[in-house]
């Protein structure tokens, strides 16, 4: 297992990252798997034991039983909770109150105090917000996340699912007024879909931010067991197509995932994933898992070195179609092509 700093932190996280959506199983998340205890004891064992010391949850999870579930694994291993980097978001509705959801500030000072206490510690390594709130300023939801970083309750503070224009604002406002800045991005990113690429990717380089991708997989599909469009009866996809794959350049990188696979002994789904932790802008890759043997071949991901040439046929079938204005700024970037630096005058 390699570890990769968060952002411009000193904090160093595992290059992969238990993901524990599967935990719990109620509501809206039942489709994702129902984790209980014991299990979830067990795939924190293994992952602990791979390596692994990036946690990621979220409050929204089965309305808050991930969390109570993260937390109460955590001490039965008996774990020193300085071994763990313990995240978790804020965001989602959790209950029926109009104010019950969103990045005002009354929501997440409630949410905090509601997460600690489910989590069972006094401090939450990684606060994310989860989504965008275009209902609540920018500068309500820095100032409130910069108050709980200076009260002890958040180390460092993240975002996820935001665009690349939302970030670099928030990103404004706290350098302005002096608050803790975002380290980390979490987005949707796979070799299926690489979106985040036109505008996410150049902006954290620009900006020191770390990137966790979640869903690594698409959700199953990059497993190739959903091929043709089949119908793999429980199969999560089979319940709900999410995220969303292109099926004819899916079927394109899946049908260039399978000889390489085969040629490592891997599945596609360690495959997938490599391919994830050999892009530079990467610093984490949440894994999640409904059984012992799903999470081992994940984790096996990590001894997956592909060669250079597997690299460019992998990126060859997925890369992205040049839109505008990506294509002009490339073409006018060879402008400087062959300046060379001179030596300054005086």
């Amino acid at each position: 297992m390699r570890y990769n700093p968060l952002g411009r932190t000193g904090l160093f996280v595992s290059e992969l990252c238990l993901g524990t959506m599967t935990f719990g199983g109620e509501g809206f998340f039942a489709y994702m798997g129902q984790v209980q205890q014991d299990m979830a004891d067990a795939l924190l064992r293994a992952s602990v034991e791979a390596g692994v010391n990036f946690i990621d949850t979220a409050n929204v999870y089965s309305q808050g039983l991930s969390e109570q579930i993260t937390g109460q694994a955590i001490r039965n291993l008996g774990l020193r909770r300085e071994e763990i980097v313990l995240a978790t978001k804020v965001m989602g509705p959790m209950g029926n109150g109009i104010n019950d959801r969103g990045n005002s500030r009354a929501h997440i000072m409630d949410q905090v105090k509601a997460s600690l206490a489910r989590l069972g510690t006094d401090h939450i390594d990684l606060y994310q917000i989860h989504g965008f709130d275009a209902l609540t300023p920018i500068e309500e939801t820095v100032r409130a996340l910069d108050d709980l970083v200076r009260q002890g309750h958040v180390r460092y503070v993240g975002v996820s699912n935001w665009a690349a224009w939302q970030i670099v604002k928030a990103l404004g406002i706290s350098e302005r007024l002096g608050l803790s800045k975002f380290q980390s991005v979490q987005s949707y990113y796979t070799i299926a879909g690489r979106d985040l690429e036109r505008e996410l990717v150049p902006m954290m380089a620009a900006e020191g931010l770390g990137l966790m991708v979640w869903s690594p997989l698409a959700g199953g599909y990059l497993s190739g067991k959903y091929r043709g469009g089949a119908d793999v009866g429980a199969g999560r996809r089979a319940t709900r197509p999410f995220p969303p794959v292109d099926p004819v350049r899916g079927e394109k990188v899946l049908d260039a995932l399978e000889p390489i696979a085969q040629a490592h002994g891997a599945s596609v789904a360690q495959v997938a994933l490599a391919w994830l932790l050999h892009q530079p802008h990467v610093t984490s890759v949440i894994v999640g898992a409904k059984r012992q043997d799903q999470l081992d071949d994940n984790l096996a991901a990590a001894n997956v070195a592909l060669t250079a040439d597997e690299l460019a046929t992998l990126d060859a079938v997925s890369r992205l179609p040049a839109e505008y204005p990506g294509w002009m700024t490339e073409l006018q970037a060879t402008y400087r092509d062959n300046v060379v630096k001179q030596p300054p005058r005086g």
